[in-house]
């Protein structure tokens, strides 16, 4: 099931590279999401798309509103290594009308759904600035774990911030979602 009530995962088209292109390029967005705050040009949003997005070993996902049959945001498995069972995972919601709506944690409930229970992976990896406090609060109502550190690894605002690294494992997951 790729869907709720309120939103669905569906594959990305070549279509949504202009919608992403804008999110990418909004700083509001990019301050809590990238590690640098770049403007890109559209020719590196689609190369991104090309090489990231329709990758082998990604499955990458747009989070449609249902009602207003709307993209607000991106939801991706990166790195997707089937021999260790394991993948990175990434989230931003794109449309700051969206925001706060608890969007974010339906699309990441069916990505990890799907990622243990369909894919049978063991293991799920992401990255979170420390400043991006509303993210970790998600990450570990879910059930990730802070398993380290990346220390002062961004400059943002005149200061250092750390980067979380944080997992989830099947077995965590399968006794949250018992």
């Amino acid at each position: 099931m790729f869907y709720t009530e309120n939103i669905q995962l569906r594959k990305w088209k070549e279509t949504d590279i202009p919608i992403y292109h804008s999110w990418r390029n909004d700083p509001e967005i990019t301050q809590s999401t990238h590690p640098t705050l770049d403007v890109y040009r559209y020719e590196e949003t689609k190369k991104f798309y090309d090489e990231v997005i329709c990758a082998s070993n990604s499955k990458c996902y747009m989070i449609e509103h249902i009602p207003d049959q709307k993209p607000i945001g991106v939801t991706s498995l990166i790195h997707i290594d089937l021999y260790n069972r394991q993948a990175k995972c990434i989230i931003d919601i794109g449309e700051k009308a969206y925001w706060g709506r608890r969007y974010g944690q339906e699309a990441l409930a069916i990505l990890l759904r799907y990622s243990f229970n369909e894919l049978g992976l063991h293991r799920i990896s992401l990255k979170v600035f420390e400043s991006n406090s509303r993210a970790i609060h998600l990450y570990k109502r879910i059930g990730f774990v802070e398993e380290g550190k990346l220390r002062q690894s961004l400059f943002r605002n005149g200061r250092w911030y750390d980067t979380l690294l944080m997992s989830l494992l099947a077995p965590e997951y399968k006794q949250l979602n018992s």
